[in-house]
């Protein structure tokens, strides 16, 4: 689209990044030099200056003028978990009472939030104020309409005075470098020529629930925490397995497409949607894209979500268990290694036994998988996770990679020093003569295995549905550079210089690969398994394996911060100690600040509506039964419901005065994992004690008398 084209868009073909200022868009607005020097500045070939940022300051501006945008502002990610946006508008005084419209390469490169009002883990004192974002030149601004107006918001990054990550993205961007550094090397060392860059490539699937907005105003839990903390399962649930890929109820369809047409107008590429297997909850995934625009792509996705979702007279449930006994939301973070001259390096090939580049890379994950599993796990831990993960196609809360049948067979085979093969995949029989013969993947699927290898990428299941995927993202690509640098120092130092593109040492090449993988499978193929996570029999042996199992956020999180993260982090430049420690207490307080909401609402909603309802109902079979009674009837039912409903709400006061003790216990700790054990092992308990006399006096409670919509109410009706 030129800076002649007329907007809004008018066709379908035009909707695509119209409010993207992409390098389609630059392509087209900046004199050809400054583009090319863009371009280098974003394969990290130059230095951005102050010149070349001043003409793109300029064509964004003119380019977002014309689409009405009166505003811009650096859209950051804070360590908060949500977006960040400081709006200023464009115009200058000119001195005469009137402005013009002014935007200057310095704005673009730098703004100046408050950090002090973020959370920072204690590297920042309340009083030290001073944060600065910095443009992301690597993905592209947009333009975010309201019907209020429209803002020219740019990608960033956050850092504090002394240049520390106060964000998600810093750490996401440095792991990024590190990865494609050792990567490189990697491919250096086997020989592998004509590539600039190696990039870690992301497909994040979003999973979330919609409920009528009414019935969720209604909901005090809901609004406050994002979860359902008390409801009864109604008669029918997801057991007839009948919404998983069903048609789209005309609202949702609607809702749907507006979403899709917002999220392709900013750049974001949408491509799948779907219903999912619990009643209201559905699915959105993306085309794959480099980690850091995914990261930004899926946080405008959540938004986006949130925001239509309301217009449709619909709320939009983004937490990992909104509601108990159905499928919880996941983010299933698809992951792959591509180089910039569009090489996948998880590719098998058409023979995956003698393609020693997969085979190396393939390896290189399994033992980063392996040896930094609890940072891995510490990455997704939350205290709505918790909920989630263990069941209803959540994945376990261990670790463990499936590879597939074929493929684990050529990796025991050079553990093993021993001849393999590729197999033949053969077919799959539909059964049907009038259908095709679909060739055989190399691996089938495990929707049970927490990281699995899906055909040319891996897909980290246990993301949960509300959280960045830069985190996962960071800590996923920080294992896997240090695995690499360790390959790469042993191909450097078994072969002299030169070696790697000289024919004579081919052999000796081959054999020091097939040797490195061989070695680094068989110490790390334990976190291999291909059957179901869900069985018992797993969990026995996965201890047996010596597989770690972290139940709870609480457990983990500390991983983060232990020698061997830390070593981890420093050692590829993605946290410093001081800033992988300040996340530790950010993810503690995170932790229970959100148990501590949640019981707190749970106190409320006993207090102000369910207790008083439930005594009412009780003191209403009473009178019936003495009505009946005096009239010479027998009132047995109603005076056995009386004493029952009686019964369970003496004991639903009884059990929030407890959880109301436990909670003044847990909040006056002040150290962060102390206090967060505390919410774990002394409130939650309570949480669940409640739940169960509160959800079991739903049941026989009279409906006209239950102060909030039901389970059934919030999954069948849109």
């Amino acid at each position: 689209m030129n800076s002649s084209s007329s907007f809004p868009p008018t066709s379908m073909d035009e909707i695509y990044g119209a409010n993207s200022f992409s390098n389609a868009v630059m392509r087209e607005r900046l004199p050809k030099t400054v583009f090319a020097e863009l371009l280098l500045v974003q394969s990290g070939k130059r230095e951005l200056t102050l010149d070349i940022a001043e003409v793109v300051a300029s064509s964004m501006r003119d380019w977002a003028l014309e689409r009405g945008a009166t505003h811009f502002t650096h859209w950051f990610h804070p360590l908060s978990g949500i977006s960040a946006e400081k709006h200023d508008s464009f115009i200058a005084p000119t001195g005469d009472g009137r402005v013009i419209m002014e935007f200057s390469g310095k704005e673009l490169v730098k703004g100046e939030p408050d950090a002090s009002s973020f959370p920072s883990g204690g590297l920042r004192a309340t009083f030290e104020a001073r944060g600065y974002t910095a443009w992301d030149v690597t993905s592209p601004a947009f333009l975010k309409k309201a019907p209020s107006g429209t803002t020219l918001c740019i990608p960033t990054a956050f850092v504090s005075y002394f240049g520390q990550a106060l964000d998600k993205k810093v750490p996401l961007l440095r792991s990024m470098e590190a990865l494609s550094k050792q990567a490189s090397r990697v491919l250096g060392a086997i020989g592998q020529s004509g590539f600039g860059r190696v990039l870690p490539t992301v497909g994040p699937e979003q999973e979330y629930f919609l409920v009528n907005h009414d019935l969720y105003r209604k909901r005090p839990d809901l609004v406050l925490t994002g979860r359902s903390v008390f409801g009864s399962m109604p008669a029918k649930g997801q057991e007839m397995e009948d919404h998983y890929f069903g048609a789209l109820d005309e609202r949702v369809d609607g809702f749907m497409r507006e979403l899709n047409a917002e999220l392709w107008a900013m750049g974001v590429p949408a491509k799948t949607q779907h219903n999912e297997v619990a009643p209201n909850q559905f699915e959105l995934a993306c085309v794959f894209s480099t980690a850091n625009v995914a990261a930004d792509s899926n946080q405008l996705v959540m938004e986006t979500i949130r925001k239509v979702a309301e217009r449709h007279g619909m709320a939009a449930l983004l937490h990992e268990k909104p509601f108990a006994g159905v499928n919880g939301s996941g983010k299933h973070l698809n992951w792959s290694l591509a180089t910039d001259s569009g090489l996948n390096l998880l590719e098998p090939g058409d023979d995956p036994a003698s393609n020693a580049r997969f085979l190396l890379f393939i390896t290189a994950v399994i033992e980063a998988v392996d040896r930094y599993s609890p940072q891995l796990r510490a990455a997704v831990a939350t205290s709505g996770n918790d909920l989630r993960l263990g069941g209803n196609e959540a994945p376990p809360a261990i670790i463990s990679i499936f590879l597939g049948d074929e493929l684990a067979e050529i990796l025991d085979a050079a553990a093993e020093n021993r001849a393999s093969g590729s197999k033949d995949g053969g077919v799959i029989e539909i059964g049907a003569a009038s259908l095709p013969k679909l060739p055989r993947d190399l691996t089938d699927r495990n929707r049970t295995s927490p990281f699995a290898f899906t055909g040319n990428k891996f897909e980290f299941r246990m993301v949960g549905s509300s959280q960045s995927v830069a985190t996962p993202g960071a800590v996923l690509n920080a294992a896997v550079a240090d695995v690499l640098a360790r390959f790469a120092d042993r191909l450097e130092a078994a072969l002299p210089a030169g070696a790697a593109a000289d024919p004579k040492f081919k052999d000796k090449r081959a054999a020091e690969i097939r040797a490195l993988i061989g070695e680094s499978y068989k110490a790390h193929r334990r976190v291999v398994f291909n059957g179901n996570g869900y069985a018992e029999e797993w969990h026995r042996e996965a201890e047996r394996r010596g597989l770690p199992r972290f139940r709870a956020a609480v457990d983990v999180i500390p991983e983060l911060a232990s020698a061997q993260g830390v070593e981890l982090f420093e050692r590829q430049g993605v946290f410093s100690r001081e800033e992988v420690e300040s996340r530790c207490v950010i993810y503690l307080e995170k932790y229970s600040k959100q148990v501590n909401i949640e019981a707190g609402v749970m106190c409320d909603m006993v207090k102000r509506a369910i207790f008083p309802a439930s005594s009412a109902c009780a003191a209403d079979f009473a009178r019936c039964a003495a009505a009946i009674t005096a009239g010479g009837g027998v009132a047995a039912a109603q005076e056995s419901r009386s004493r029952r409903i009686a019964e369970l709400s003496g004991s639903i006061a009884d059990e929030a005065d407890k959880l109301e003790k436990a909670l003044v216990g847990a909040q006056e700790i002040e150290e962060p994992l102390a206090q967060a054990r505390a919410y774990r092992e002394a409130v939650i308990p309570r949480m669940n004690a409640l739940r169960e006399k509160v959800d079991a006096v739903e049941k026989i409670v009279d409906e006209k008398l239950w102060p909030y919509p039901t389970y059934e109410d919030l999954l069948f009706v849109l």
